[in-house]
């Protein structure tokens, strides 16, 4: 299998590159961000080990572009950052895992090996229904060119649905994702926050994309 390892600090380049390659793998190395675009460009990998801090664009940036532009290939982030808003942060711009410096190689060659068993499995960071678009990260929605003013429990719901463009999802199945454990209210809740969703999402803009399935549910329709 082939790696792509992007790390500026020398020593730690030359401590991965040496390591992996007794693991098994094929291992290029670069050092900043402009360098790895074009490799990720220009060859397919198996896997990429990440560091964060990278001279620009640095390697939150780096993964965001790959995934904008359709690229899957696992990315473990390592960076000496441990705060838990930067592990956010790498997480929601694409990454599959995240590894704090100082680390023990064999939990890194563990985390690699299980990612590359994974494979290049399609993980967009927004969710995109027709012209509705969702961000996970930043927790924005728009219709088009135009922003949609969601509340928590709105955005959820809508999160929900846009996960499973044309299937229909039962009431039930709504308040197990969407409200939390210990709710034990009716399901006519559900009914009241799909008539919110839809004073938003759908009847400002003319559309019925929100749809009632008599006797089963609710369907999200990314044709209507």
């Amino acid at each position: 299998m082939r790696l792509l390892v992007v790390e500026d600090d020398p020593p730690m380049s030359a401590l991965l590159d040496r390591g992996l390659r007794r693991a098994g793998y094929a291992v290029d190395i670069v050092v900043t961000g402009v360098d790895a675009l074009w490799r990720i460009a220009e060859t397919e990998y198996d896997g990429i080990v990440l560091d964060a801090t990278i001279p620009p664009p640095d390697g939150f940036e780096v993964v965001r572009r790959i995934r904008a532009d359709g690229v899957w290939v696992p990315v473990l982030m390592l960076t000496a950052r441990d705060h838990v808003q930067d592990r956010v942060r790498g997480l929601d711009a694409g990454a599959d895992d995240y590894l704090t410096k100082p680390f023990a190689l064999d939990e890194l060659y563990a985390r690699v090996r299980a990612l590359t068993r994974r494979g290049p499995v399609p993980r967009p960071t927004q969710l995109l229904v027709g012209d509705l678009e969702l961000d996970p990260a930043t927790h924005r929605v728009r219709r088009g060119t135009t922003p949609l003013d969601l509340s928590a429990r709105e955005f959820a719901l809508l999160h929900e649905f846009m996960r499973h463009p044309g299937e229909t999802l039962s009431r039930t199945h709504l308040i197990d994702h969407v409200w939390d454990f210990a709710y034990d209210g009716g399901s006519n809740v559900v009914d009241v926050y799909v008539r919110h969703l839809r004073d938003k999402i759908d009847r400002p803009f003319d559309r019925d994309t929100l749809r009632t399935v008599r006797g089963a549910g609710y369907r999200l329709d990314p044709e209507a």
